[in-house]
């Protein structure tokens, strides 16, 4: 699978832009601050319906202006398809495939995978929980489209079942009646679809890592030999088992915690709270890992990811942003080698020199709003 066009309108710092790509490597090449990274950020956004870089879409809109539209043709084998997003901050976001307005955004996940490499990736190992679960639950959807429909429920549940102890916290603090029947028979309720979204989700997480793993393993040593092993260690209150399992696991655990919650006000039990724990060698990484060990487990992360989505069948585009300046010249000529062969990958860098000459191909220019072939 690769893109074969893409097009902007007002988005980031493009009022118009018309890219046409090829498969192989495609290098966007200019001074920091040109717009190299928000044509990457297009492509991954129409994977994931979000940024590597930003948590909403106003930002993603030029100024002035009140839309959005990413556009981009993609071809899988002999299948040929147009996608296109418009992005309204403040109100829902459009989509169409193939001219077709019948669609929701979400429908669109699936018709375009990608694996990012970006500074950012630091995060997974240094950074806070959020970070590792949203790379879990990204890649989730990656492999499986109808667990962004899951995510969402989970979080508007989420949602509610706060609101709801906010509620009762707020009584309680304020000497009102709490626990009534029907407080407790509300919650019960929330409850219940909160554990029925959180098992699925949490068996999706279980499932993922134990593919992941290994082939995290298998990556590091290829970035690093003889540095590993890596491990991935998931960290949450309830075990393993089935969905009807997992269920009931966190049913049992939302009702043991659910005094503290109404003092608090706050759900504390879910996947929403849980963390990935990375191991290198029998220590935690986060402490523990000096700067380049991090690196190369955040780059395994990625690579493994890579290699789980070709794995199942749907080869992602790979793209590069500005990652090679971070890194030291061993780690940056093993890690071209190990994405050269992918079926496309995007690469953006500040200066030429930083490009890897493995790889080779196709070059843009990015300055003063310009992209140019040369």
């Amino acid at each position: 699978m690769h893109v074969t066009h893409l097009s902007l309108a007002d988005f980031r710092s493009y009022a118009r832009a018309e890219v046409s790509l090829d498969p192989g490597v495609t290098a966007f090449v200019g001074p920091n601050g040109q717009g190299k990274t928000n044509l990457v950020e297009a492509v991954g956004y129409l994977a994931t319906l979000g940024s590597h870089r930003v948590s909403s879409d106003a930002p993603l809109v030029r100024m002035g202006a009140d839309r959005a539209v990413i556009r981009a043709a993609v071809t899988q084998g002999e299948r040929q398809q147009l996608i296109e997003l418009e992005l309204n901050p403040g109100r829902a976001n459009r989509a169409r495939i193939n001219r077709s307005s019948q669609v929701r955004p979400r429908d669109v996940l699936g018709m375009v995978r990608t694996v990012l490499f970006a500074p950012e990736d630091l995060a997974l190992v240094k950074g806070d929980p959020g970070e590792r679960r949203r790379f879990l639950d990204e890649l989730i959807t990656a492999r499986s489209p109808r667990m962004a429909g899951v995510r969402s429920d989970y979080d508007r549940v989420l949602k509610q079942r706060n609101t709801l102890l906010k509620s009762a916290a707020m009584a309680r603090r304020h000497g009102s009646r709490v626990g009534s029947s029907m407080d407790l028979s509300t919650l019960d309720v929330w409850d219940q679809h909160l554990a029925r979204a959180g098992a699925e989700l949490l068996a999706q997480r279980l499932d993922l890592i134990a593919a992941l793993e290994p082939l995290a393993d298998k990556a590091y040593e290829r970035l690093a030999p003889g540095g590993g092993p890596v491990a991935l260690e998931y960290r949450c209150p309830v075990g393993g088992g089935s969905r009807a399992e997992l269920y009931e696991q966190l049913l049992g655990a939302l009702g043991e915690a659910r005094q503290q919650e109404i003092e608090r006000g706050v759900t504390l039990v879910g996947p929403h709270r849980d963390d990935l724990l990375l191991k290198l060698g029998q220590l935690p990484a986060k402490g523990y890992a000096s700067h380049g060990e991090s690196w190369s487990f955040a780059l395994a992360l990625r690579l493994a990811s890579y290699d789980l989505l070709c794995a199942e069948g749907a080869e992602p585009v790979l793209v590069l942003d500005d990652v090679f300046a971070e890194l030291d010249t061993r780690r940056r000529e093993r890690l071209a080698e190990l994405v050269a062969p992918g079926e496309q990958v995007l690469v953006t860098a500040a200066v030429a020199e930083d490009v890897p000459g493995v790889l080779s191909g196709a070059r843009y220019v990015v300055a003063d709003g310009e992209v140019t072939r040369v």
